[in-house]
């Protein structure tokens, strides 16, 4: 699963997956309703849709993701690098460090990074 198409609803629900898994359907519905604001209408509606598309599975009332979080994360820096910044990644580093100053730590951090990535 190369791809993976999480829209924003669905990643803030995604979230409390993550972080409570595995998780029983009723404690998810009871988190969704005071995080989220959702029915539990709405909650068993996105898990439905979650499953059918291959990032969850529900098995006996218990959900665990599928999919990492890490792996969404890869999935929708790509997209949205490729919409705002025509995929070049040079742009998107180029355009993100002009608004903030980097520490020493974290520019030593980021050139072990690429020399690990090279």
């Amino acid at each position: 699963m190369d791809e993976i198409k999480i829209f924003d609803a669905e990643l803030r629900f995604m979230n409390i997956i993550w972080n409570n898994e595995p998780i029983k359907s009723t404690e998810l519905v009871s988190i969704a309703s005071e995080e989220l604001g959702w029915k539990k209408s709405t909650t068993y509606t996105v898990i439905r849709r979650l499953c059918e598309r291959g990032i969850i599975k529900n098995k006996n009332t218990k959900i665990q993701s599928l999919v990492k979080r890490e792996q969404v994360m890869r999935s929708e820096t790509q997209e949205h690098i490729e919409k705002i910044y025509s995929g070049s990644l040079k742009l998107f580093f180029t355009t993100f460090l002009k608004r903030k100053k980097l520490s020493k730590d974290e520019v030593d951090e980021l050139r072990k990074i690429v020399d690990e990535n090279s």
